[in-house]
């Protein structure tokens, strides 16, 4: 790892599905070596859908509590990442403020693919591998680049 940050936030529309994944992912990946958090510009609550395709890779976030960027215990962050433009635009403001980084990162937003369960699912899962790839790219490089 080359400068990777130590303490990172992963911010989407609402903490239920994209950022709670990111958050999972990153934690699993490193473990306690870097603080990850995640929240939403909305309030929200976890996505089931989110919780299942995690289960499918051994990665339990049944327990994620979704708040927003109001209700953060801790806002000393070296990176906001956001994987939607809502959580941009709050990023951007919040890292005039503090001294922290705002990268972007489009994320697909699953929850809007309309079709039966296993549609459904395939979008969340395509969320989570895209995801997964992005933040593996980051740590073998070391460097967090926007999309």
């Amino acid at each position: 790892m080359i400068d990777f940050p130590s303490a990172v936030l992963f911010a989407c529309t609402m903490n239920s599905v994209r950022s709670a994944i990111a958050e999972g992912l990153l934690k699993n990946l490193l473990g306690k070596a870097v603080y990850v958090d995640s929240a939403g510009v909305r309030p929200g609550s976890i996505d089931g859908f989110a919780v299942e395709v995690m289960n499918e890779i051994g990665i339990d976030i049944s327990r994620h509590k979704a708040k927003t960027f109001d209700h953060l215990e801790d806002r000393s962050f070296d990176v906001i990442i956001s994987l939607s433009i809502e959580a941009q635009h709050k990023a951007t403001e919040i890292s005039r403020v503090l001294a922290c980084d705002a990268v972007f990162w489009k994320t697909f937003d699953p929850t809007i693919i309309e079709g039966n369960r296993e549609i459904r699912l395939g979008a969340y899962r395509q969320v989570r591998d895209q995801l997964f790839i992005k933040i593996k790219k980051s740590l073998v490089s070391g460097v967090l680049t926007e999309d």
